[in-house]
C-alpha cells in the first residue's frame, strides 16, 4: 500500500467510505467532475512518533462510460450498480524519504535508509453492499523499481473492510469502517525491514521482515452537506501495526492515528 499513513491513503480510505451512501447509483448519464482540497495531520511515516501537517488536494473526472482519471488513484475504468462497485487502475505507489518532507511521508529519523522511490502501480478495488454493510476488498501491485536494490522490488498489497452508515439526518452523514492490510514479503520488506546495507547506513539494526497483517483498524468519516454540489468532509483513521511491521526497528509507535478534513466540489 504504499505506505499505510499518509494523506494520499488517507483521500482513498474518504472515497471507498464514500461509496456506503452511493452504492446505488448506476454510471452517470454525463461527464461528472470533482475538485477537493483540505488539510491532513499525520505521523511522518507508518511507525513514527513524530507527525506533520500536510495539505490534501484532489481532483477527478469521470466520464459516462466508466472510464475515470482520478489523482488518487490514476487511470481507470469503474463500474456501480445497485450492489455492485468495482474499479481497476493505473497510477503511482507512494514513496518515503529519509529527511524530514511536509509533503511526502519520511523523517530524518530514517537517514540512512535510502528513499523508497514511487513506481508504476496496477490495482483492482469491490465494494459489495449487502443492505446496511459493504464488505470491499483493494488489491495493488507496485512494480520493481530498478535504482534502489534495496526498497526497488516490486510489491503487493491487499486492504479488506467492512463498512457501514451509523447516522444520516439532519447533521450529515457518518459511516464508519473496519478494516484489515496485507502486504507480500517485498511489501513488508520495503517499508518495515532493514536490509544490512540499511544497517550500515543508519541507526537501525538489520531486520527481515516476513509476509502477513500489516496493521488492522478503523476509518470515520463524518460528511456534511453544504450546497447541492458542496460538502465538507473530516475523517480520523486509526491502525495499530501487526507483528511483522509492528517489531520493526524503525517503529516508535504501533498505534498510528491520522486526521483529515477536506471540502468536495462536484459539477
Amino acid at each position: 500500500m504504499k505506505t499505510l499513513i499518509n494523506a494520499k491513503h488517507l483521500c482513498l480510505s474518504f472515497t471507498s467510505l464514500c461509496l456506503l451512501t452511493g452504492a446505488d447509483n448506476v454510471l452517470a448519464e454525463d461527464w461528472a467532475y470533482s475538485l477537493k482540497a483540505g488539510v491532513a495531520n499525520l505521523p511522518r511515516y507508518s511507525g513514527s512518533d513524530e507527525r506533520r501537517t500536510t495539505p490534501v488536494v484532489g481532483a477527478a473526472v469521470v466520464s459516462p462510460w466508466g472510464i475515470f482519471l482520478d489523482t488518487d488513484k490514476g487511470l481507470g475504468w469503474g463500474y456501480e450498480g445497485n450492489a455492485l462497485s468495482f474499479s481497476a487502475y493505473v497510477g503511482t505507489s507512494e514513496s518515503r524519504k529519509d529527511k524530514d518532507a511536509s509533503m511526502h511521508a519520511g523523517a530524518k529519523r530514517l537517514k540512512g535508509m535510502g528513499e523508497i522511490k514511487s513506481r508504476a502501480q496496477l490495482g483492482v478495488s469491490a465494494r459489495y453492499n449487502l443492505g446496511r454493510v459493504v464488505v470491499g476488498a483493494t488489491l495493488e501491485h507496485a512494480l520493481k523499481e530498478d535504482d534502489h536494490k534495496d526498497s526497488g522490488k516490486a510489491f503487493t498489497h491487499l486492504e479488506l473492510s467492512l463498512g457501514t452508515q451509523l447516522y444520516e439526518g439532519r447533521y450529515g452523514s457518518v459511516d464508519a469502517s473496519l478494516n484489515s492490510h496485507f502486504g507480500d514479503r517485498n511489501y513488508l520488506q520495503t517499508w518495515y525491514g532493514v536490509t544490512t546495507g540499511q544497517a550500515a547506513r543508519s541507526r537501525f539494526q538489520a531486520y527481515k521482515a516476513g509476509a502477513g497483517n500489516i496493521s488492522n483498524g478503523m476509518n470515520l468519516v463524518w460528511s456534511l452537506p453544504i450546497s447541492e454540489h458542496t460538502r465538507f468532509s473530516t475523517l480520523l483513521d486509526v491502525q495499530y501495526l501487526a507483528d511483522e511491521a509492528g517489531k520493526s526497528p524503525i517503529v516508535e509507535r504501533r498505534l498510528q492515528t491520522s486526521v483529515m478534513g477536506a471540502i468536495e466540489y462536484t459539477f
